[in-house]
């Protein structure tokens, strides 16, 4: 009886003491299982045309899709690193201006990035501009521009405080997307294999005390003002010659709520914003 109710205490607590931003990841593994469930037993088109966003879904009327598409992901590896980013970026944001602010941002940044995307392809995604906006029925899914949305205001209220750019997996991305073209599809298989290892052990190489298995990581200190610009031009440039499957115009759209929203918290709390930018510099 004293061992169950000590468990019950342990679990009481640890629930308690979970951030948003944990809270949100959990929701999002949980989505995905949930939706890869019903796409088996309603079939693919279920989720392209009521969890994922695209233009054609919302003059359709499918509104909820807005939200929806952002707790969706492609695949493991697509949750997996935009959970890995939102865990630290996320808590960081969620500690300097609440849990209540952060989560109404949040969702507000990840709605617009998604309606962002979608009016730009309507507007655009004809002809050889579709490879930069894609197609008015191109379906889109994940947390990607609401996490933009967060490195906005990030770069707006402390845009010299460091960060790390894991640049390994980010190459190694770019470079299988090109290749994707020229290469034969089975060769491609064994390639994408070889990248996903990579790409998890380039994340874990990080955290490593080994400087030499650090390295693998590729990681790159920058302050977070520069992180969205390196984060989203190359892609941009390289969409105009090779199609990306990423939502380059919804990660501009979360940065624009970002840059806002950042721009009135820098203008009301003038006084605490400098004295954040003091405390990440360390004083100087």
């Amino acid at each position: 009886m004293m061992i169950k109710r000590r468990a019950k205490n342990f679990i009481s607590v640890f629930i308690s003491n979970l951030s948003l931003t944990s809270w949100i990841i959990l929701f999002n593994v949980l989505f995905l299982m949930g939706v890869w469930i019903l796409s088996l037993i309603f079939g693919e088109d279920f989720l392209v045309r009521n969890i994922a966003f695209s233009w054609d879904n919302l003059v359709q009327g499918r509104v909820w899709t807005l939200l929806t598409s952002i707790f969706m992901h492609g695949s493991f590896a697509h949750l997996f690193f935009n959970m890995f980013s939102l865990f630290f970026i996320g808590r960081f944001i969620e500690k300097v201006i609440g849990r209540k602010r952060y989560f109404i941002f949040y969702l507000i940044a990840g709605v617009f990035a998604s309606f962002f995307f979608g009016l730009l392809a309507f507007l655009f995604g004809k002809g050889i501009w579709i490879s930069i906006f894609a197609s008015p029925s191109m379906p889109a899914v994940g947390a990607s521009g609401a996490i933009f949305g967060l490195l906005g205001l990030l770069a707006l209220i402390v845009p010299k405080g460091r960060v790390y750019l894991i640049l390994g997996p980010l190459i190694a991305l770019v470079l299988e997307l090109v290749l994707q073209n020229f290469l034969s599809d089975n060769i491609m298989t064994v390639f994408n294999f070889l990248l996903t290892i990579y790409f998890f052990v380039a994340v874990f190489a990080l955290f490593s005390f080994n400087p030499k298995v650090r390295r693998l990581a590729l990681a790159v200190e920058m302050p977070f003002w520069l992180l969205p610009i390196i984060a989203i031009v190359p892609l941009l440039i390289i969409g105009f010659f090779v199609e990306l499957p990423i939502g380059n115009t919804a990660h501009i759209g979360g940065l624009l709520v970002g840059i806002a929203y950042g721009l009135y918290l820098r203008t009301k709390y003038k006084n605490k914003v400098n004295m954040l930018n003091r405390m990440v510099s360390g004083g100087r």
